[in-house]
């Protein structure tokens, strides 16, 4: 069996970083060694500074001085990032209304549609009429149009 050296680590809370104890005195000889470093576990440090995070979250210090995770933030997003969003959302949309029609109008030009697709029709032109009239300028505060029923 080798002789493993333990490695030994610092947290530091003020900084949300780690600190190896064979590297402190070029720290402290700099002037840069924290004044709140707290030694710590190998599991803590296995954990938190060798792993990748969780999905979603991110390292914070807690306030206990440790490591520990936090969900991470979404981002604020402009106004225009907003209206760009619901843009690309009502131009999805309305590229779905538009291939459901095309396949009911030939049902109907066809006539060879059920009375369940001439009433699908219908209210997919309706929900595709009301999307088209959506004022992307007003997001985030929009009020989406229901999609119809399937047709059965």
């Amino acid at each position: 069996m080798e002789n493993e050296e333990i490695e030994i680590y610092f947290y530091s809370a003020l900084r949300n970083a780690f600190f190896p104890d064979v590297l402190r005195n070029g720290f402290e000889d700099a002037g840069t060694w924290p004044d709140d470093a707290l030694e710590i576990s190998d599991d803590i440090y296995t954990e938190f500074g060798r792993m990748t995070a969780p999905y979603g979250k991110i390292m914070v210090a807690g306030e206990n001085g440790l490591p520990e995770w936090a969900d991470m933030k979404q981002p604020e997003l402009s106004q225009d990032e907003l209206i760009a969003k619901a843009e690309a959302t009502k131009t999805r949309i309305l590229s779905a209304a538009t291939q459901v029609i095309s396949t009911l109008e030939d049902a109907v030009d066809l006539g060879i549609a059920t009375e369940a697709e001439e009433v699908a029709l219908v209210a997919w032109k309706k929900y595709r009429v009301l999307v088209r009239r959506i004022k992307t300028e007003n997001a985030p505060d929009i009020d989406w149009p229901e999609e119809p029923e399937d047709v059965a």
